[in-house]
């Protein structure tokens, strides 16, 4: 048995079982944002503990979408990254337009990219089924033009890279990636 993965699940469970709006229970992203919450609340990714987003928007989702006690959440090891704006911007404009949630999800993607790990272990997500469900349903247009499975945050920060023109692209990690060597290898 897994302690972590037993609390998580039951964190997610009573989060989902609490009385939220209609508009909030019909929406299919409120599974990933217990999700979000819970892997938060085990300390587990990067993520600030209002999860990149404004206080009355944190506020809000707390109202709407899991009305009742708040977890614990502490502060993550995350830390200011350059091109937030720019990829906020980028998830924005390929938002599906279906849920307000999504403009939440948008600003807590883009704080995550400032970690070291996959996207979804940075998000604090159980699994990259969950992440990938995010992409699909709050981002689906983007999520279509990854038709290579490329994992997600080397994706957006190449789509990102290649809308805007930069040729040696900001992406995190170079220092643990395993193509580091190919990358900066002396010029033959």
């Amino acid at each position: 048995m897994n302690p972590s993965h037993d609390c998580r699940e039951l964190m997610m469970a009573e989060l989902l079982g609490r009385p939220a709006t209609a508009q909030a229970t019909a929406d299919p992203l409120r599974p990933v944002l217990a999700s979000l919450l819970a892997g938060r609340s085990l300390n587990q990714g990067v993520l600030p503990a209002m999860l990149g987003l404004t206080a009355s928007a944190f506020r809000d989702l707390w109202r709407d979408y899991f009305p009742g006690a708040h977890l614990n959440l502490r502060d993550g090891p995350g830390e200011d990254i350059a091109e937030l704006e720019d990829i906020l911007q980028l998830l924005l404009e390929y938002r599906a337009g279906v849920h307000g949630s999504e403009v939440w999800l948008a600003h807590i993607v883009a704080t995550s990219c400032c970690g070291r790990n996959h996207l979804w272990q940075d998000l604090g997500l159980s699994n990259r089924g969950e992440l990938s469900t995010l992409m699909t349903v709050a981002f689906p247009a983007l999520a279509a033009l990854n038709v290579g499975d490329m994992k997600w945050k080397k994706f957006i920060y190449r789509h990102y890279c290649s809308r805007e023109g930069i040729y040696v692209c900001p992406a995190p990690s170079c220092s643990e990636c395993a193509d580091h060597a190919k990358c900066f290898a002396a010029e033959v």
